[in-house]
């Protein structure tokens, strides 16, 4: 009970915070942000159904990703079978709102269907029938949301945590190493206008940024239409270095020429082994916050968060979007990675969608002259 009320003063203190701002200035994250920055969220079908959730998410959120429903397994489920029903709903919602929509993703080695690849003895394809089916699947794709989404997350996560040097994806073991060019000159093709990112988490830490850097020069290097770079961000209270981190990162992309965006924050507050976003990983891990997350955790997650955007703010013209996977806590895949079940508290929003102590202060950072 006691954590239960501690959670309830700092949602008040917040909403105070919200409230004194509305007489200065702006009282949402995407007026905050204006024309300096996209402001972004994960999203599903359940956020766009519910009138709450979607108040919250038009409000305050200016630029939408879906979080499943546009990856290749649900897109692309059969080899000549290929899904948009239940995509063209987020197209229509984002046109209804006037919000900006990023499709992800194209290409992952997770959430993709067998057959772009792999026999039906799960063998590798060979090259240029993997090649055949991967133009195939880029392009029906791109054509179909062509003028509808502003950019696509072309391949994400192709970069390996240890040697070598790219994951062992089905894409690499049919196609070869330039799969990843491959897929970006299939998607350009598809639509000259769109932009095209690379997305990876980790790619800002000191072990996995020279991979990143090097895939990302080589791509520049053959003339790949390659528009920016996703830094995905799922951060931990308890790694405080990732801010330098980017610090330090960023300046190196943007050299190449290629945006930044933060593509997937949150920040999770309670501890896991596991770094990143490795969706294989499993672990056993307290529940310590079932009652509510107290004070003194929920202010060190908004000094966090803070951290994260002033960053962005930082380098204005070359971050140009952050996006948070999800919208309020309830939505965070953080509540059952890498320990199922769990009550994580990784977003700006709580639980009953009332901003937390993080969204006062980055709003504080937004806004700041």
């Amino acid at each position: 009970m006691k954590r239960a009320l501690t959670l309830l003063t700092a949602l008040l203190t917040s909403s105070a915070l919200t409230s004194a701002t509305l007489a200065a200035g702006p009282t949402t994250l995407r007026e905050a942000a204006g024309d300096r920055l996209l402001i972004g969220a994960a999203i599903s079908m359940p956020q766009i159904e519910d009138p709450k959730q979607a108040e919250l998410l038009t409000s305050q959120f200016n630029s939408i990703v879906c979080g499943n429903d546009f990856k290749p397994l649900y897109l692309h489920p059969k080899p000549d079978v290929f899904n948009f029903e239940t995509a063209d709903k987020y197209v229509a919602f984002a046109e209804a709102h006037g919000l900006k929509l990023i499709g992800h993703n194209l290409l992952w080695h997770s959430q993709a269907p067998a057959h772009l690849f792999q026999d039906e003895s799960g063998k590798p394809l060979p090259r240029e029938q993997g090649l055949a089916n991967l133009q195939k699947h880029i392009t029906t794709i791109v054509t179909h949301f062509k003028g509808k989404v502003i950019g696509w997350d072309v391949v994400n996560e192709g970069l390996a945590d240890s040697e070598p040097y790219l994951r062992s994806t089905p894409a690499l073991k049919s196609i070869g190493e330039d799969y990843i060019q491959k897929a970006f000159e299939f998607a350009h093709a598809a639509d000259p206008d769109v932009e095209l990112y690379y997305n990876d988490y980790n790619i800002e830490k000191p072990y996995k940024f020279p991979k990143a850097l090097k895939l990302l020069k080589a791509l520049k290097d053959a003339k790949v239409p390659i528009t920016g770079v996703g830094i995905q961000l799922h951060c931990q209270l308890t790694e405080p270095k990732t801010p330098a981190e980017l610090e330090a990162a960023i300046p190196q992309f943007a050299a190449l020429g290629l945006k930044v965006m933060f593509t997937e924050l949150d920040v999770d507050v309670l501890p896991r082994k596991a770094s990143g976003a490795d969706v294989t990983a499993k672990e056993q891990g307290a529940n310590p916050y079932t009652a509510g997350l107290p004070a003194d955790v929920a202010e060190a997650q908004g000094k966090y968060y803070a951290s994260i955007f002033q960053v962005a703010m930082n380098h204005p013209g070359v971050v140009t979007r952050v996006t948070t996977w999800g919208t309020d806590d309830s939505t965070s895949w953080l509540n059952d990675w890498p320990v199922r079940g769990r009550t994580n508290y990784g977003m700006l929003f709580a639980r009953d969608l009332s901003p937390k102590p993080a969204f006062a202060d980055v709003m504080k950072v937004l806004t700041a002259k």
